[in-house]
Parts: C-alpha cells; structure tokens; sequence
C-alpha cells in the first residue's frame, strides 16, 4: 500500500498496522519478519511488547531482535512507554492495538501508548484485527453474536503512514485451529468454536478487505492532491446520489443503492444547499435522508454553488458514478437545469452520469 503523509508521519513516528480478520492469520508473524529486514538494513528495531500466546513459530522469530522489559502492573504485563522512550529506538514493535492496559496503568489503552511514542518521533509497527474498530461494532455483534469490548478509533487506522493486510483463507485458518497451532486444546472453548465457523471468518474477512481497500483509496486521493492530478482514479466504485430539495429524491437513492450493491461499492447521498428553504423543502430533505440512512448511505449537505460544489466533491471522494434526477417540465430543480448538467458531464469526464426519473408529484415511486 502506499505511504499516505498524515498528520502523525509529519510531526512525529511513521505508523505500520498489519491488519487481519481473526487470531491466527499472521500478523505478528508478519511484523516480525518486517522487524528482521528492517535489523538487515541497519535500523534500530526492538519489541516493545509481542505476545507470542504460546505459539512457538512466534517465539523463534522474535530471537535476534532487542526486546524492551515489559512494565508489570498490577501482575499483567503492559507496554512500558518510558522505557522505550528512553531507549529511544528507529522502531518498536507493538503487539495488539485494541489492549486495555491494567488498572493502574498510566494510560487506558495500548493505542493511546503507542501515540505517546509516535509523539516522540519513534517510529511503531503494530497489529490489530478488523472486528476492534469501534465503527464496527454493531455489525461484528450481528455477524459473530456478541459485542466486541476492546475496540480502537477508526482514525488510528486512518492515520497510519501505511496498512498492510496480512490474509489466509478461513479454511485454512480453520485447519490451523484444528491442529492446535492457534491455542491449546484447553483453551478451544465452545465460544471459540464459535467464532472460528466458516460463515463468521468469511464475512469478517471481507469486511477487512474493504477497509484495507478504503486505505488504499484514501491514500491514492491524498498522492492525487499532491501531484494535482484532478481526474478521479476509478480504484473503487463509488455512487453519489445528488439529492435536491424541491423533489422526492426516494426512487433515486433506491437506484444508487442497488448500484452499489452490484458493484460491490461505495455509496453516498449529497445535496447542496445554496440559499434558505422552506418548511416543505426540509420535509422532503428529511424523508430523502432518512431513507438514506436506513440502507446504510452516507448523506452530506455542501454548501456552495451548485455544480462547482458537486464536481469538487466528486472529485475529492474518487467518485466513479453520479445520479441524479430527469429534468421536470413544470418548475426544474436547480440541479436539473440543462447548464448545470453540462458542467456536470464536462468536468467529470471519468464520471458517468445517470439520469434517473424522479418521484411523481404524489411521491409514488
């Protein structure tokens, strides 16, 4: 994945996450192979804290490579952030992101240490699973049957300077289950059996591709500004519905929604405000969010003018195809008006355009 120049790769450490879908597929594995290539190459490396959960392949691979004592509190042992920062090295490997630390620990979380040491110019690899992000709760709940307690920002993935998705096939994972490489016999509980059916590490798989994909797409739109290339990047498909005020937009966000699902995409309901409206058109904005909202569509009010707003942010979010609504032959919406759609076509000449018949003057569909 390329490197994306956040905030924290500026003024501080440089952030690798490997990211997984379930325990077991390699990420720590991973970073630690990362750890002796980076040794080979001259630079400082040391484990912060790696927890090799009696997997011994884990274990080798940690051999060779500094590690910083660490700090027991409250019997449990948790990352010791002074240590290494007075250590100071080029890079501190990092187990498990979503950690809560001990009772007593200086910080709740292991995120919030590890920020500490990008902070302080120290440059972390680290691991997480895709079901700790606290934007997902409610959906790993659905999919795995309970509620995820530790979960980290969304933003610590957002920010990181790269992400790289570590896979394996749930068949395979699940083999590796089977012969006692992930956990001792002991510890295969019934919730654990659970978890690791095919169904759940599939759908948990997925979801991890997408947002490792999201990675990518942010940062092709970062390298994008840099270079000042305008012309979107067809990486992902994205769906932006532009919702108007003046007319039921409900059979164009059902359109754009089954867009999305075909292709697998993004999609997202926009509407520009560029002047005060009335009672009747804040109803009709309401019912056409709402409905937005129930399909899982993200929705955006812009301010601004009307089709310089719409061709900035489709080009800002790498949109891949636009909706909107077929000009009325009593009283056009703004965004309907011949002038404005030709705008449209000419600026976003990667785009395409659809022109979809809008809800009738009853509102039926």
């Amino acid at each position: 994945m390329p490197d994306s120049q956040t905030n924290s790769a500026k003024t501080g450490g440089r952030h690798k996450i490997f990211l997984s879908y379930a325990p077991g597929v390699g990420k720590t594995h991973a970073m630690l192979e990362e750890a002796h290539r980076r040794s080979k190459r001259g630079q400082d490396v040391v484990i912060g804290l790696v927890d090799p959960a009696n997997r011994d392949p884990v274990s080798e691979l940690a051999v060779g490579i500094e590690a910083i004592p660490p700090k027991v509190v409250n019997d449990s042992p948790e990352l010791d952030v002074d240590a290494v920062i007075a250590r100071k090295p080029g890079c501190v490997l990092v187990d498990d992101l979503e950690h809560t630390n001990a009772p007593g620990s200086v910080r709740e979380k292991r995120w919030q240490d590890v920020q500490v040491l990008l902070d302080a110019g120290i440059n972390v690899l680290s691991t997480v699973n895709v079901y700790h992000l606290e934007s997902l709760n409610d959906n790993i709940a659905d999919i795995i049957g309970t509620k995820i307690k530790d979960t980290i920002p969304d933003q610590i993935l957002r920010d990181a300077a790269e992400v790289e998705y570590i896979d394996l096939t749930p068949r395979a994972l699940m083999n590796r289950l089977d012969r006692g490489d992930l956990y001792d016999v002991d510890r295969v509980t019934p919730e654990v059996v659970s978890f690791f059916r095919e169904g759940n590490l599939s759908a948990l798989r997925e979801i991890a591709m997408r947002e490792a994909a999201s990675c990518v797409d942010e940062d092709l739109v970062e390298y994008r500004k840099d270079k000042r290339i305008e012309r979107p990047w067809a990486t992902q498909d994205r769906v932006m519905i532009c919702v108007s005020s003046t007319r039921s937009a409900l059979r164009l966000i059902r359109r754009g929604w089954r867009m999305g699902q075909r292709m697998h995409g993004e999609v997202l309901a926009v509407h520009v405000e560029n002047g005060p409206i009335g009672d009747r058109e804040r109803k009709i904005l309401a019912d056409d969010f709402k409905l937005a909202e129930r399909l899982g569509i993200q929705t955006f009010t812009l301010k601004g003018e009307l089709a310089p707003t719409l061709i900035e942010f489709a080009k800002e979010r790498n949109v891949t195809q636009l909706i909107i609504g077929h000009p009325q032959r009593n009283r056009f919406q703004e965004i309907l008006r011949p002038a404005v759609l030709a705008e449209l076509v000419k600026a976003l000449r990667t785009v395409d355009i659809l022109v979809v018949a809008t809800e009738s003057p009853s509102g039926e569909a």
